[in-house]
């Protein structure tokens, strides 16, 4: 038996990739994911056997957490032991998936639309672990940037894609926009629209029906107005920053009413966690394919993988 099958390979090295890896390891509600996508998987009667479905879930959440396009994640497994290690191919078996059955496992969570229910799942096992309350929801978004040359095939931009102005910056892309829990920050609703779709034009949308209390910047104003607006919500936005400039913190009334956009915000700062989660720590700071479909679908399993991240500690605590 090798040193690797008993742990002892004193050899290998701690890395803070391999220690990602295993506390992923633990806490990726692996059996119900696999459960998931196990019904549209190819049943492999023809031709050559298909890889089990976790090995591709593995390999797919690798693309994810590292920013590996299909072609870079077929080399990966091949320069990286680590890698194969996390995916179950390091048990002799020389044959590797290649960039087109990757991509094809890809399509197939497309195809069927799986992103969110992985989202749903996940958050399932959160909630009965106790990481996520239904009582309050924050909501915001984040640009996308998307190439805005023309040296490709077609000779344009994506159609799907739009360009918008924040400060004096012109952005093109896309937004991300996000329902948190307003006591974990955990990710609950995931949208995915053009960048020059307004903020508020979602906000009703990204609130999963039983809270009673929202939170949203100033860019919010006005969501309880909307024709979507949900009954029983409160909304809880923030005061235009040239209104909140202008208060006079002299009086009584001034200070106090400071004080109440001081709390807001502190409220609303959880939802800013899984932006720097899936930008700093997965690196996703540019969409990889062409669509709001693909990209959403990404988006959204990327938020899924976020929220396993910040609840780490909590579900390896609880024995996950």
């Amino acid at each position: 038996m090798k040193q690797a099958d008993l742990g002892l390979n004193l050899s290998t090295k701690r890395t803070r990739k391999r220690e990602f890896l295993d506390e992923m390891n633990r806490v990726v509600p692996w059996a119900a994911l696999v459960g998931l996508v196990t019904p549209h998987a190819p049943a492999g009667r023809r031709g050559r056997p298909p890889f089990p479905v976790e090995t591709m879930l593995r390999i797919h959440f690798m693309q994810q957490w590292f920013g590996l396009s299909d072609p870079a994640m077929e080399e990966a497994l091949f320069d990286v032991p680590l890698y194969r290690e996390f995916a179950g191919l390091d048990n002799g078996n020389v044959r590797l998936p290649d960039e087109s059955t990757i991509l094809r496992f890809r399509h197939l969570l497309e195809t069927h639309k799986l992103a969110g229910p992985m989202l749903a799942t996940v958050n399932d096992v959160l909630r009965d672990k106790g990481l996520m309350l239904r009582i309050g929801t924050v909501v915001d978004a984040t640009l996308i940037s998307a190439p805005s040359s023309t040296k490709n095939d077609s000779g344009q931009r994506d159609p799907e894609m739009h360009q918008t102005k924040k400060g004096n910056q012109w952005y093109f892309g896309m937004k991300a926009h996000i329902g948190v829990d307003a006591q974990s920050g955990l990710v609950h609703t995931v949208k995915g629209t053009a960048a020059n779709v307004n903020d508020v034009v979602e906000a009703n949308g990204l609130l999963h029906g039983d809270e009673t209390n929202a939170f949203g910047d100033a860019g919010y104003q006005g969501a309880h107005k909307r024709p979507d607006a949900k009954d029983g919500v409160t909304w809880h936005v923030a005061m235009r920053p040239g209104k909140r400039k202008a208060l006079d913190k002299s009086t009584k009334l001034g200070a106090l009413t400071d004080e109440i956009e001081r709390l807001k915000a502190s409220i609303r700062a959880k939802v800013e966690h899984p932006f720097r989660v899936i930008k700093r720590q997965f690196g996703f700071t540019k969409v990889r394919y062409r669509g709001l479909k693909k990209n959403t679908a990404q988006i959204t399993t990327l938020f899924a993988l976020a929220n396993l991240w910040m609840a780490r500690r909590e579900l390896m605590g609880v024995g996950a």
